[in-house]
């Protein structure tokens, strides 16, 4: 099998002739994250992408190329959501139609993205392998051309443009970290800098619960997971290709995984440290940095941003993950006797220092309890873990039973 090489590349990037569809994106220095991982730690804004994310390169590239071909009237691609806003973008500006099917769970910023750059878009099956299916089955149709998300040597080298961006914007550069999927934008990354610049090193990052990649260089084949779990949704492939494995296995350095825990704590950190709002799967990078499987001490690194399509309901499901692990999300557990008064003598503690009780459980049907006992479980706001425990040993001391339910 035939590599993606450099020329490839700069060939996808000369066709890249209007910033309004493919756009250089910034890349900038990162004080926090240099400060923690000790080294120089930039951030490719990949996210600022007009469609969010990096597949605008790839789909364009391959549409460009196609939308000369006598009868291609239509492009068909399966996707959670990126690769369908960007292959309807492409198609759009190349003059052709699009149908996208996506997953039934797809969030629905993605699919309302996608409407809105010209596709038909399709629901079909609960996760990413029936939509693919079932995509399959409508490029049988005469005059369509099947836009594979990562599979494709014309997808590769779009996203190894990025490599290019990356390898002239910084000098001396030791490390690219990568969000891995289908393995299509790691392949083209790690092709150009495998030609430009050797000592580059190139580091592929996986969610835990979709990751396929360590598995299939384990046993020299592609291996796949029928139902990924993770909140990094456009990572979520549950597989790689023969194709995009043989170009990791060729140019990729490492491999690693990390935790939708970890994963929600990059997000965080990028929210908090750099103003900037991604999705899980353009939060995988930073992840991978802060983890302690990742030693880049003295570098100059990037971590790529690839994407900012985060759907709000699991933002707010992030938040709320974040809020309780820092205890700024508190919910207590008091024991009382069931009496006029209690409620309000135990909220009056609580305002005492300060915390904003935004929620409150009363309940009596609760088997341990004695007979004229209630629960009351409040939901309160902190402003940290001091904060918390101030709240709870003020009950406690006021001789009620507290109980910490997070």
């Amino acid at each position: 099998m035939n590599l993606v090489s450099l020329p490839d590349i700069e060939a996808a990037r000369h066709r890249f002739d209007d910033p309004a569809v493919v756009r250089e994106t910034p890349i900038e220095s990162n004080r926090s994250l240099s400060a923690f991982a000790g080294a120089e730690v930039s951030l490719k804004m990949e996210h600022l992408q007009r469609t969010g994310s990096f597949k605008t390169r790839g789909a364009y590239n391959k549409l460009a190329q196609a939308s000369g071909q006598e009868g291609i009237e239509r492009a068909v691609a399966a996707s959670a959501g990126n690769h369908a806003q960007g292959v309807a973008l492409a198609a759009s500006e190349v003059g052709l139609e699009s149908t996208i099917v996506m997953p039934t769970d797809a969030p629905q910023t993605k699919i309302d993205a996608t409407r809105g750059y010209g596709a038909r878009v399709e629901l079909h099956g609960n996760h990413f392998p029936a939509a693919m299916e079932r995509a399959r089955e409508l490029a049988e149709e005469s005059g369509t051309l099947f836009v594979h998300a990562y599979d494709d040597p014309a997808i590769i080298a779009g996203q190894g443009t990025l490599g290019l961006e990356i390898y002239e914007a910084m000098a001396d550069l030791d490390t690219v970290i990568v969000p891995i999927g289908g393995g299509g934008l790691i392949s083209g990354i790690a092709a150009a800098l495998a030609e430009l610049d050797p000592g580059v090193r190139v580091i592929g990052v996986q969610a835990t619960g979709a990751a396929t990649v360590p598995d299939s260089l384990r046993k020299g084949a592609p291996q796949s997971v029928a139902s990924p779990k993770t909140i990094a949704d456009g990572i979520a492939t549950g597989g790689v290709s023969e194709r995009t494995l043989a170009h990791i296995e060729e140019h990729v350095d490492t491999v690693l995984t990390v935790s939708d825990e970890e994963i929600t704590m990059a997000l965080l950190v990028l929210l908090e440290r750099s103003k900037q709002l991604v999705e899980g799967a353009g939060a995988a990078s930073v992840a991978a940095l802060l983890s302690e499987d990742l030693d880049v001490e003295g570098e100059t690194v990037v971590a790529l941003l690839c994407g900012g399509n985060i759907d709000m309901s699991m933002l707010r499901t992030v938040l709320t993950h974040a809020l309780v692990g820092r205890e700024q999300l508190l919910r207590l557990r008091v024991r009382i006797t069931d009496r006029p008064g209690r409620m309000a003598e135990i909220s009056g503690l609580m305002s005492e220092h300060g915390a904003n009780i935004s929620r409150v459980r009363h309940d009596r049907a609760v088997d341990e309890l004695d007979v004229g006992e209630a629960y009351l479980v409040f939901e309160v706001l902190t402003s940290g873990t001091e904060h918390a425990a101030q709240i709870t040993a003020s009950v406690e001391e006021a001789g009620y039973e507290v109980t910490r339910m997070n």
